[in-house]
């Protein structure tokens, strides 16, 4: 499971890195993971300081690198 959730770490990174800030629906859209995957992935990020995670318009979450 660690290896699927490292690679799904560094899917998402690279397209963070590839298009900038954006929202968990359209990540998991737009590389093919589920729902689950993704959230593994971005708790893996965030613990390594390697994204933020902010709340825009009150709801919505924006995830970014941390450069």
């Amino acid at each position: 499971m660690t290896d699927t959730i490292g690679q799904s770490a560094g899917k998402i990174w690279q397209f963070l890195n590839d298009n900038g800030a954006t929202s968990v629906s359209k990540i998991s859209t737009e590389t093919g993971l589920n729902k689950n995957d993704v959230q593994r992935a971005l708790g893996w990020l965030a613990r390594e300081e390697k994204i933020s995670i902010e709340l825009k318009n009150g709801r919505t979450e924006s995830i970014s690198l941390i450069e």
